[in-house]
């Protein structure tokens, strides 16, 4: 049976987390003692963290460690708070967590190229939050009041990271998927979240290329200095959520699957 290898990337140590049965990745500027991978050696973008998140430990994977898994191998990545699990049913303790979460792969994953999240839609703002956050795009299109279809990810995005930011971004990716890309945003109103995937060698390394050449160009536009507060900081994270939809869905065969948040209190 193929193997599956699940990183689980967090800014901090977490016990709860050496308990669990995932490969650990430590990033940022905290100390990570020798149960987690960090990112320090070979090609890095550690000096980034702060605004790519576990972005930061995907690039180094991708230039340092990918080429040594073999071409069946599954590999996947989550979060210290979001991980992939065995179905939708609530995870109540640390201990229903460790029973629920995937560590193997599922037989009907062989019909498929990539596993995804499950989506969340972003049709249901609050009237008054998105009157605040989004009235510039009302004002451009008063109806997106009443029209759920018209409430899709690029108005979400214009509500939390910065109006035209997107448009802006999209303007820099390469041509085969710059108005594919524009066109999605503009259609959905639902995509899938947390830059998780499971996939195999050959997907991830063209995933890994199209996405950090598109990033790397959008600095170019945004910079690293001028990113702060929530809504920005973490700006090349966010992008990279949406595309991850649109980049999946297009490209691969997919399977959207079940994924939990948990956070020891």
């Amino acid at each position: 049976m193929n193997s599956l290898n699940i990183f689980c990337v967090t800014d901090k140590p977490h016990k709860h987390l050496e308990g669990l049965n995932l490969n650990l990745v430590g990033v940022g500027k905290r100390r990570f003692n020798y149960k987690y991978i960090t990112c320090l050696n070979g090609k890095n973008i550690q000096k980034k963290e702060k605004h790519y998140s576990e972005l930061t430990f995907h690039y180094w994977f991708w230039k340092n460690k990918l080429k040594n898994y073999r071409n069946n191998d599954w590999i996947g990545f989550c979060q210290k708070r979001r991980f992939w699990t065995k179905n939708s049913s609530k995870v109540k303790s640390l201990k229903d967590l460790k029973k629920k979460l995937i560590t193997k792969p599922k037989k009907k994953w062989n019909k498929y190229e990539s596993i995804i999240c499950k989506p969340i839609r972003v049709d249901n703002p609050k009237r008054m939050k998105l009157i605040k956050r989004g009235w510039r795009n009302i004002l451009m299109d008063p109806s997106i009041v009443n029209q759920k279809m018209k409430q899709n990810i690029k108005l979400h995005f214009d509500m939390h990271h910065g109006f035209g930011v997107l448009d802006k971004a999209i303007n820099r990716m390469n041509i085969k998927d710059r108005e594919s890309f524009r066109k999605f945003v503009n259609r959905e109103i639902k995509f899938n979240p947390h830059i998780m995937v499971i996939s195999k060698k050959k997907i991830l390394n063209q995933w890994f290329k199209d996405l950090f050449n598109w990033l790397f160009k959008c600095e170019k536009i945004f910079g690293l200095k001028d990113l702060k507060g929530y809504d920005q900081q973490r700006l090349y994270a966010y992008l990279a959520e949406r595309y991850l939809s649109f980049w999946f869905l297009k490209k691969t065969t997919f399977l959207e699957s079940d994924w939990c948040f948990f956070e020891v209190e």
